[in-house]
């Protein structure tokens, strides 16, 4: 099942709602506004036989970064 994350365009709230049908409209658990957009998530995952202590950077799969380095962005 994805979890997703939304802002409230109502009152500016950003939550994550576990989502099985993503045709099902979202309610803010704050101000239970229906106004909810869903956001651009960056995630990480490991990488098989990778290392947590993995440094990063430029061609590594796995460690730092914003993405975890592997698309050269540092």
């Amino acid at each position: 099942m994805p979890i997703y994350e939304y802002i409230c365009e109502d009152c500016k709230n950003s939550f994550e709602k576990i989502v099985i049908n993503r045709d099902q409209q979202i309610a803010c658990p704050k101000c239970s506004g229906k106004n909810a957009k869903i956001q651009l998530s960056v995630f990480s995952s490991a990488v098989a036989g990778g290392s947590p202590k993995s440094s990063g950077g430029a061609g590594s799969m796995g460690g730092g970064g914003c993405c975890g380095g592997g698309c050269g962005c540092h």
